[in-house]
């Protein structure tokens, strides 16, 4: 497993990252559109790159992006974030079309939807610039690279390992979810549907609710589940508003300590409610650590370091050398797993 040696504490070097990069049809060529030199390239020092997340105003995003600025400061580029205050794939395509029309060499977007954003961002990429997704994918002839926060199948595993290990194998729970559309959020839930029925028959999903990413509603889809479900045991939330959100309802309710609540989450956000019981134990990966994989990847792009293609490598300034695998993907390692032993330990 590969530690990701830029993060801000010690302990907090054990925390695995992983990245996907993904070949689209087009590959990562901008050509002299974006004002690069004779050969179609850029020198990093050149480079402007947006991000452009789910949603302003979302902490898991802040810390993404964040990372993302670190890393563009080390290679000399020009960092820009833009986003919609609702995650919504309509808020985010004027911020695309923008980006194309101000010939930003790199955009390096979490999805709100894999297909509604594509006519927007196909277009942005035949104006020059390169499209980067991150967290949440889009279809793969929408972009050109996919940074990808861990395997599907281990973030899924991760969720059902934790629940069925806090209800002892068996029970109802529920999910909350972000936005109905979120490819990364539906593929999790699809595989943990899966991985329930073949490893634990006897864990009952009851309902799946969403609270699009909005602390407010995704507390109201809490409190509607534990009025629809007399027996719900567990709440699993793959999204950090979600899950937040469920951990405050849960802890000023009579539920405490009898509905559990785990699934994704940032250890700052969690803390309180691990150090009062009434989460033990939920998973993650160092969101600062993908959105800084994600500008190198951007940037190695834009610049024709790398086409894109299965085989390609490029350095990701601390974090080391990736390789453009199969269909795009390089996965580093699972989630890891904070609870009342380690989460002191780190602070993002």
């Amino acid at each position: 497993m590969k530690t990701p040696s830029r993060t801000r504490s010690a302990a907090a070097a054990a925390v695995a990252m992983s990245a996907a990069l993904v070949l689209s049809a087009c590959g990562g060529d901008n050509g002299d559109s974006n004002g690069n030199g004779d050969d179609g390239e850029a020198s990093a020092e050149e480079l402007n790159i947006t991000f452009l997340p789910k949603n302003l105003g979302n902490p898991y995003f802040e810390t993404s992006n964040a990372g993302g600025e670190a890393a563009i400061d080390e290679f000399g580029g020009s960092y820009s974030e833009v986003g919609p205050q609702e995650a919504t794939p309509d808020g985010q395509v004027q911020y695309i079309n923008t980006a194309a029309q101000q010939g930003e060499d790199a955009l390096v977007v979490s999805a709100n939807d894999p297909t509604a954003i594509c006519d927007s961002l196909n277009e942005a990429r035949d104006a020059g610039t390169a499209v980067v997704t991150f967290d949440s994918d889009t279809e793969t002839d929408c972009r050109d690279l996919f940074v990808n926060q861990a395997s599907p199948e281990g973030i899924a595993q991760a969720q059902v390992d934790l629940v069925a290990e806090q209800i002892d194998g068996e029970g109802q729970i529920a999910i909350l979810s972000a936005s109905a559309n979120a490819t990364n959020q539906n593929h999790w839930i699809e595989l943990m549907e899966e991985q329930l029925a073949d490893e634990f028959p006897d864990i009952e999903i009851v309902e799946t609710v969403y609270g699009d990413d909005d602390d407010q509603r995704s507390f109201d889809q809490t409190a509607a589940l534990l009025q629809s479900h007399s027996d719900l045991d567990a709440i699993v939330s793959p999204t950090t508003v979600g899950i937040a959100a469920a951990a405050r309802y849960i802890a000023d309710s009579d539920y405490a300590g009898e509905v559990m609540v785990t699934g994704l989450g940032t250890p700052n956000q969690m803390r309180e409610y691990v150090e009062d019981g009434v989460v033990e134990a939920f998973a993650l990966w160092n969101p600062e650590d993908l959105g800084y994989l994600s500008a190198w990847a951007a940037q190695a792009l834009a610049s024709g370091e790398i086409e894109g293609n299965e085989g390609d490598t490029f350095e990701a300034g601390e974090l080391g050398e990736y390789t453009v695998g199969e269909d795009g993907e390089i996965v580093l390692d699972d989630p890891f797993v904070f609870d009342a032993e380690n989460i002191d330990d780190f602070d993002f």
